[in-house]
């Protein structure tokens, strides 16, 4: 066959065995399940079109598996599980720095009405709930526009309120 050859994955008898458990257990998400198998199957001398098709997943991510399988072998399996090898790499960007509990209590401090606050107005604005919630000590610093739309998301989608 032409082409670059997969980079070579060979399983110890530690690694197979809890590979299986992770796919047979119930509990496991179907997404680490589907990881599992790929390494399984790539560990059978399938190559990375093989492993798609035989696992259903696509070239690029029995590739990405298979690579990621090989570049954490070093690590023992006391120091790196395998659930721990097989989860979801960190995504890029700032990290949360308003939390779950803080969005509520914006959204609750808005649920108030503006002259329970001793504010002169019938209905908040972003610049004066931002004022409030700083007040409070909800959080340190918080633009008009970012109050706003903490709460615009929080009211229309109380699932996103919840997540920040």
């Amino acid at each position: 066959m032409s082409g670059p050859h997969p980079t070579e994955l060979a399983l110890t008898a530690a690694e197979r065995t809890a590979l299986d458990r992770v796919v047979r257990a119930h509990t496991t998400a179907q997404q680490v399940a589907l990881r599992a198998r790929s390494i399984l199957a790539a560990a059978e001398g399938l190559n990375n079109s093989q492993v798609g098709q035989q696992v259903g997943v696509s070239r690029e991510a029995a590739r990405l598996w298979r690579e990621r399988w090989v570049a954490l072998q070093a690590v023992p399996l006391a120091d790196l599980t395998i659930e721990e090898r097989l989860a979801d790499a960190p995504r890029p960007g700032a990290p949360v720095r308003i939390g779950a509990e803080q969005v509520c209590a914006i959204i609750a401090l808005a649920c108030e009405a503006p002259a329970q606050a001793d504010r002169p107005i019938s209905q908040w604005t972003g610049r004066e709930i931002a004022d409030e919630i700083m007040r409070r000590g909800i959080v340190d610093t918080i633009s008009p526009r970012h109050a706003a739309r903490l709460l615009k998301r929080g009211i229309s989608n109380p699932i996103w309120s919840a997540t920040g």
